[in-house]
């Protein structure tokens, strides 16, 4: 009932060497004037960052010209890759108020949204991120065995990333019997030779696993295997973010039946009931609320998140509501519509 187009290569075919996405060329004015017969509804998800508000704007206005649809999903509402806010912030301004459909992944940031542009939006939770089959085989054959592992990803150490979470978790795991830590980075900022070499981080890593606080591992972006497999050597993944709204990463933990301590910034909590929550401060992290947070996850026996099964369920649920937002904007489109859907799609923070 639903044909989603593909996502077509932009001009030069400049892509990100890192994942599949690239500026998606449906974001342009130009491109729904060319292309305002090939679809029905615009679908908004990520990937516009690239973009300003007047190109937004633009955008925006195309589309009414053509009498198409805009569809908003609300994954950000500050952007975890941008140091300043106030660029996704403008945009923002224009896209909230301006779409037809508004979707969110929370309450609490649907509350927020109401609060900051006066306008509702329908909340659907964040589907599951690893395969069904994957999903299964993981799950059933997880053993805590004798010692527990807890981990931090710190990435590329993009803007959210708060490195100042290691000593206190390092404190608090060397506090706990058969209980290990480990970091993982990717090796942009430990090169020397790299452009995102970070040399004091650098410095603090190599020092803290040379002194056994923490095991550290240093690798090449996960692949999808290789990032499940990781996510599910944990028992426990620890967020170290200072910002940001929602999380792929910590549903593609819960997938694989790994428990997530998250911090008390964005609307992380709100994803899923068996999340412990830490407090933020002005100087990282309160140790206190992170302590706590670690060991009732540890006390925990059943695994975190909805099984292969519930996350059929729920996807054929949102499949359907999507459906649904989808037939009820068509409702006064002309009868000669053709039954496409333009969905642009970004990365996830995984």
């Amino acid at each position: 009932m639903v044909l989603r187009l593909p996502d077509p290569p932009p001009d030069g075919g400049a892509r990100s060497r890192q994942s599949g996405w690239w500026p998606p060329a449906m974001l342009s004015a130009a491109w729904v004037k060319d292309h305002h017969e090939d679809f029905d509804v615009m679908h908004l998800h990520f990937g516009f960052d690239a973009i300003g508000p007047q190109q937004m704007r633009e955008l925006v206005a195309e589309l009414r010209r053509h009498r198409k649809p805009l569809v908003y999903t609300v994954h950000d509402l500050i952007n975890p890759h941008q140091q300043d806010p106030a660029a996704h912030r403008a945009l923002l301004d224009v896209l909230i108020p301006e779409a037809d459909t508004l979707i969110t992944l929370t309450s609490g940031a649907a509350r927020e949204i109401h609060d900051r542009w006066g306008v509702h939006a329908k909340v659907l939770p964040h589907p599951h991120v690893v395969d069904f089959e994957t999903m299964e085989r993981i799950r059933a054959s997880r053993d805590p065995g004798p010692c527990r592992r807890i981990g931090v990803h710190l990435k590329s150490l993009r803007p959210n990333m708060d490195p100042r979470i290691l000593a206190p978790l390092a404190r608090i795991t060397a506090r706990l019997p058969r209980v290990k830590l480990q970091v993982n980075i990717h090796t942009q900022p430990m090169n020397p030779e790299h452009a995102e070499y970070q040399p004091q981080l650098a410095r603090m890593l190599q020092a803290g696993a040379e002194a056994g606080q923490w095991k550290l591992v240093v690798h090449e972006y996960f692949s999808e295997p290789e990032l499940f497999a990781y996510l599910a050597s944990l028992d426990i993944s620890v967020l170290p973010y200072r910002f940001g709204t929602h999380s792929g990463w910590l549903e593609a933990a819960l997938d694989v039946g790994t428990h997530v301590a998250v911090p008390d910034c964005g609307h992380y909590t709100d994803q899923d009931a068996s999340l412990a929550q830490f407090r933020l401060t002005s100087g990282g992290v309160d140790e206190d609320s992170l302590d706590q947070a670690v060991r009732s996850l540890l006390r925990r026996k059943d695994l975190p998140g909805l099984d292969a099964t519930g996350r059929r369920i729920q996807r054929q649920y949102l499949a359907n509501t999507h459906h649904e937002v989808y037939a009820e904007l068509m409702i006064n489109r002309q009868p000669d519509a053709s039954n496409h859907l333009a969905d642009i799609r970004g990365h996830a923070d995984a």
